[in-house]
């Protein structure tokens, strides 16, 4: 009989049995490895993942300057272009200066006029003095004259009423009596006079005075203007956002350019407000750079906004007011980034990023609350 007549009961009754999936090595090998892998990434949950947070709503900031002159002009050279590196005191625009300079002109000679008036002033206050003193002088010189004579009418009073004295010699010593009389008078309304003229000249001393010193002031206001007219940079920093031409007519608070001092960048990372339960200034923070291609740079938690970013908003949300619907918050933390100058020289502001916190760290006490 040839094989190909054999039963298909034969041919089956031949194969060999196959193995439950349970009871293969192989299975057990990978269940294990599932199994070990599942323990280890409970167990890194457990001890470092969980305490990680993380917010892609972030990017770099710098606190740029704008540039404004406090005199208005024309514009008579800009010193400065778009991108340029510019350290403090750097003289960046320049305001043209010729009316300025003829104010100040102006002022300076008002100021030496004034000055000579207090120094006239004060020479008429000395030879009002020195009237004063001379009446005072006349004035002493009379009332002892009139002393005398009163002491000699008094002698020759019972001297002629007794004949012993001839009538004319009585009366020609009352007469300088009289006239002695007069003429303290007249001496005292001298010293009067004289002393309401040098009060008169003391007011002048102190007008002249205010009047210079109003002209000094005027003439400091001048010459601030001067310098104003040199607008100089207040910080180091990039140029940017140059907005002013030589020959452009400004006014106080034109905006001309912006000084950005990429030097001192930092994030600022809106986090939710359930995430900020452990977190806490001086955590170190992992920073990824999506300019750099995701690479990451250290970073320290600095500080925490004061409120959240709803608060600061141009329109406060009012929730007391119609349907409340609740709106996880967020708030702006702060970062200061710890890396080295030519890192830092390849970022700019705007730049988004990614930030991760280690909540695990203690940091210090101070946290969002």
């Amino acid at each position: 009989m040839s094989a190909s007549s054999l039963s298909p009961g034969a041919s089956t009754s031949a194969a060999p049995a196959k193995t439950p999936l349970l009871k293969r090595p192989v299975t057990w090998a990978v269940l294990f490895l599932l199994l070990l892998i599942l323990c280890i990434w409970g167990l890194y949950w457990l001890l470092v993942a969980r305490f990680y947070v993380s917010t892609d709503d972030a990017y770099l900031n710098a606190d740029q300057v704008a540039m404004a002159p406090r005199i208005s002009g024309y514009v008579g050279q800009v010193l400065v272009h778009d991108n340029q590196h510019v350290t403090q005191g750097q003289l960046l625009v320049k305001i043209d200066a010729a009316n300025y300079q003829a104010s100040l002109a102006q002022q300076q000679a008002t100021a030496q006029a004034r000055q000579m008036d207090v120094t006239i002033a004060q020479g008429q206050l000395s030879q009002q003095q020195a009237d004063l003193a001379q009446a005072q002088a006349r004035l002493a010189g009379d009332e002892a004259n009139q002393r005398y004579a009163a002491g000699q009418v008094a002698r020759y009073h019972s001297l002629a009423q007794s004949g012993a004295e001839a009538p004319q010699t009585y009366a020609r010593l009352v007469s300088q009596r009289d006239q002695a009389d007069a003429a303290v008078k007249a001496d005292a309304a001298g010293v009067r006079a004289a002393q309401a003229q040098l009060e008169t000249a003391q007011e002048k001393i102190g007008q002249a005075q205010a009047e210079a010193k109003a002209a000094q002031a005027a003439l400091a206001s001048a010459q601030l203007d001067i310098d104003h007219t040199e607008i100089r940079a207040g910080i180091s920093g990039v140029v940017g956002d140059k907005t002013v031409q030589v020959g452009q007519f400004v006014q106080p608070g034109t905006r001309l350019l912006t000084l950005v001092p990429v030097q001192n960048i930092y994030v600022t990372a809106n986090f939710q407000e359930t995430q900020l339960a452990h977190m806490r200034i001086g955590q170190h923070a992992m920073v990824a750079v999506d300019a750099l291609d995701g690479r990451k740079l250290d970073a320290v938690v600095q500080s925490f906004s004061p409120g959240t970013g709803a608060q600061f908003a141009l329109l406060p949300p009012e929730n007391a007011t119609g349907n409340f619907t609740k709106i996880v918050q967020r708030v702006p933390v702060r970062l200061r980034l710890q890396a080295d100058a030519a890192t830092l020289a390849r970022l700019v502001p705007g730049l988004s990023v990614t930030v991760t916190v280690d909540t695990h760290a203690k940091g210090t006490a101070q946290g969002a609350g």
